[in-house]
């Protein structure tokens, strides 16, 4: 696994790995049992990290300014919005693709914390398409994925994946179907139930957030048109996780399209395992608030301009 994670900018995220063993060790006075558990990593592992923090001098009884700035942020996300973890990419305006760093940062912490054998739910949406397809890149055993919604062409690998190596567990049905009729019989088919059975199973979940821009995934692939997305924004709706739209508060939005979408509801989102959310960027930052404060998420993978945004925002 470590060869193919060089690839994915392992050096850097083994560096953040090393600044967060750091930080609980010497700041939270975590034993290296607890900070094995938080980090997903074995105890050894932890103890390497320290040894190799100290080598490199960043244990000089303080810590780097910018690491230190980042782990507090981290902290900061933690306390405010509930959340069991925060990771940070650097600010977006620094990366060429933050998309891409994104998701390549939640593949990494995805494969650190993976049991092998894992089944991970997978969103809708190109970034969860993204990290799909560093998953199944890197993996060294094959990964188990479960769709959280219909739209099978954002399960599949893309043009660049050479190596593919997981198992799909798809919704076979479009997203989006032409009545709630038709979205109720086709959510009955046993090959469709099958699926929604294996939901609630897995071990993680992964969404991505969309925000209400011209760019948005959802209106890029023409499963809405500017005037659905329009009136959604006159009702409100700030972003999207899973094709359904929220308000500021994190409430979903009801419209005509809810009920003709395959697609994992939020209130059964709330109730899954390690919910992983996965955006960034300041056009997203409004999404990303709102999806905090529904309280649907337990770890955000984000970039610190955007995470410094969420921090400076109002409570409600």
């Amino acid at each position: 696994m470590d060869e193919k994670l060089d690839r994915f900018n392992k050096a850097d995220y083994e560096h953040r790995l090393m600044v967060k063993a750091v930080w609980y060790y010497y700041i939270e006075n975590y034993t290296q049992q607890s900070i094995s558990h938080l980090l997903g990593v074995s105890r050894s592992k932890v103890i390497t990290l320290l040894e190799r923090a100290r080598q490199l001098g960043l244990i000089q009884f303080n810590v780097q300014q910018d690491s230190s700035r980042r782990m507090e942020m981290e902290r900061e996300l933690l306390g405010r919005y509930g959340l069991r973890d925060a990771f940070l990419v650097p600010g977006a305006a620094t990366l060429t693709n933050p998309n891409e760093s994104i998701a390549q940062a939640a593949a990494m912490y995805i494969l650190r914390r993976a049991a092998d054998n894992a089944f991970i739910n997978m969103g809708y949406g190109d970034t969860t398409s993204r990290i799909l397809n560093h998953l199944a890149t890197a993996a060294q055993l094959p990964l188990n994925v479960v769709s959280l919604a219909g739209g099978v062409n954002y399960y599949l690998p893309n043009m660049n994946s050479n190596v593919f190596n997981a198992r799909l567990y798809l919704i076979p049905s479009p997203l989006l179907l032409s009545s709630a009729g038709l979205r109720d019989s086709l959510r009955r088919e046993p090959d469709v139930e099958e699926i929604f059975r294996m939901i609630p199973l897995s071990s993680m979940s992964v969404v991505g957030i969309g925000s209400m821009n011209d760019r948005a995934t959802i209106v890029k692939n023409g499963i809405l048109n500017q005037n659905d997305f329009t009136f959604l924004k006159m009702q409100g709706a700030v972003g999207d996780v899973l094709s359904h739209f929220l308000d500021k508060n994190g409430n979903v939005v009801s419209h005509g399209m809810e009920g003709r979408l395959m697609s994992t509801s939020m209130d059964q989102l709330k109730t899954l395992d390690n919910v992983i959310g996965a955006a960034g960027g300041p056009d997203k930052a409004e999404a990303i608030l709102a999806v905090l404060r529904g309280g649907y998420l337990d770890v955000l993978i984000t970039d610190e301009d955007t995470a410094q945004l969420l921090l400076d925002a109002p409570d409600v």
